[in-house]
């Protein structure tokens, strides 16, 4: 049995290594389809061995828990028949694609949550009469999977969705294939958990779940905080995913966590899951989200929609981010709150500039409303697939009395370690911003609170370096911050123009030609 750990440059190798063995056969940008559900189904056949070896301690023997798990699957999370499980396949020599492909389809029979989700691949396709994955290809591929164990204890809880953004960042970024996909850092996961601070009882809602990493870190928060203990009610976790393959990463990570969670498939912009049986949006206690950034929706979205999201106005086409946060907060209860991670623009795009700018007026709609409870500037490279810091905006409907009409503005910018290839937040620096947070401090060129009032005299910029700055940093406007800005003003450009050649058509003074 591998006794190796997958610390986060082991892991790219390791894909790296298995991406390499099918070179050729397979396109690159469609390497994760046929790697994750082999990863999927190792991580499956560890945590049931984990799940036999505490069972074994309990009822004495293996044998003994063999015998009682045929006739009751409910012992575990999930039941694999004996010769359903990697030790089987692994060691398998003939017919590898066919028997690999019956064997994780008898686990998505045994198993019908695990249905559409282990089972996605054929592994012995053909196309044009030719094997696309030859038997000894996937032999090899196997032998280099077997070389890591994945079980609870021994990788990161989200190491399904760790390996597929590093498949999307290596193989998938030049084919247009990565658009609307997004990881986020597990530290920035754990740090919008410990502001969020999930209790008993409550539901949490992830509209652009990804593989559901947002949703898991509030899970274990939870788990860490009250202990598992049996008496308290559940948290429940609820998140919409609209690419397909995302959406059964989120369900097995949902899956293997024993989470209280209904994961649904599609656009939520445009067909949002889950609402009442009236047909209006369900309301959340706590809604957390990193949706892509800066995404591009058409106007029909916000004008046409029917659930009255966007009353406090429309986002440019550019940049859908205040849309996202309209959706979360219409999508939140009344005593609800949330935190959204999107580009530093989001909190500074417009302000200063003269007359009027939709995401600047939408934002200045939610100072108003005393809305914006805090707002974290983070380091540079922490992400996948961006070198910008991102910021996490949280919301809160129901502030507490002494944190009324005022905004916490916590500059997290320095406060990372280098690391390969992306810098981090340590442990330590993350418990400090989340007791920043939690106690409402101001910190020396950390944090600092501001009345609503100062953020209307800066015209609604709520960027944390504007208020903290650290070793002389500005806030200047960076490049991408810019190009939204200049598409903002090509779009309404455009419909001036639109409205000015109505007019002159009217007046009979226009001429097409």
């Amino acid at each position: 049995m591998p006794h190796n750990k997958l610390d986060t440059k082991a892991l790219e190798n390791w894909l790296w290594e298995a991406a390499c063995i099918i070179r050729g056969p397979v396109d690159a940008p469609k390497y994760k389809d046929y790697l994750l559900p082999l990863i999927f189904f190792k991580r499956l056949s560890d945590v049931f061995e984990d799940e036999l070896e505490r069972l074994s301690q309990d009822y004495g023997s293996k044998e003994i828990v063999e015998t009682l798990l045929a006739e009751d699957h409910k012992l575990v999370r999930f039941y694999l028949p004996q010769n359903a499980r990697w030790e089987v396949v692994a060691g398998h020599t003939t017919n590898v694609g066919e028997h690999l492909t019956n064997t994780v389809r008898a686990i998505a029979r045994e198993n019908p949550k695990l249905q559409g989700v282990v089972d996605t691949v054929d592994f012995n396709a053909t196309a044009s009469g030719q094997r696309i994955l030859a038997d000894d290809k996937l032999k090899e591929l196997i032998n280099v999977l077997s070389r890591y164990r994945l079980g609870l204890n021994d990788v990161d809880a989200d190491i399904l969705g760790r390996a597929y953004e590093y498949l999307l960042r290596k193989f998938a970024e030049g084919s247009g294939q990565s658009a609307g996909e997004f990881y986020t850092p597990g530290e920035v996961a754990v740090l919008m958990s410990h502001i969020l601070d999930p209790e008993p009882g409550k539901e949490v809602y992830d509209p652009c779940c990804g593989s559901g990493g947002l949703l898991i870190k509030c899970f274990l928060r939870f788990k860490e905080k009250y202990n598992s203990d049996p008496s308290l009610e559940p948290l429940s976790c609820y998140g919409q995913e609209i690419l397909p393959s995302t959406f059964a990463l989120a369900k097995m990570n949902a899956f293997i966590h024993d989470m209280e969670a209904e994961i649904a498939l599609g656009d939520t912009m445009v067909r949002p899951a889950f609402l009442t049986p009236q047909g209006a949006l369900k309301k959340f206690d706590i809604v957390v989200a990193n949706p892509m950034w800066n995404q591009n929706f058409s106007q029909s979205v916000y004008e046409n929609d029917p659930y009255n999201r966007f009353a406090f106005g429309y986002p440019p086409s550019s940049s859908a981010d205040w849309g996202w946060i309209q959706h979360m907060v219409a999508s939140l209860k009344d005593i609800g709150k949330m935190a959204v991670v999107l580009d530093t623009g989001a909190v500074s795009r417009g302000s200063g500039n003269a007359g009027s700018n939709r995401e600047r007026d939408i934002r200045k709609q939610f100072v108003d409303n005393d809305l914006v409870e805090a707002v974290l500037l983070l380091p540079e490279n922490l992400f996948y697939n961006a070198t910008a810091p991102g910021i996490i905006i949280v919301i809160n409907k129901a502030k507490p009395i002494e944190r009324k009409d005022r905004i916490l503005l916590i500059n997290v910018s320095k406060l990372f370690q280098k690391g390969r290839p992306k810098n981090y937040l340590p442990d330590e620096n993350i418990a400090t911003i989340a007791s920043i947070y939690r106690n409402w401090e101001e910190a020396e060129g950390v944090s600092k609170i501001i009345a609503k009032d100062e953020a209307a005299k800066n015209d609604y910029n709520l960027s944390p370096s504007r208020y903290v700055a650290q070793n002389g940093e500005d806030d200047t406007l960076d490049l991408e911050d810019a190009i939204v800005q200049l598409k903002e003003a090509e779009e309404e450009r455009n419909k001036a123009d639109e409205k000015l050649k109505t007019i002159l058509k009217e007046i009979g003074v226009w001429n097409e030609h």
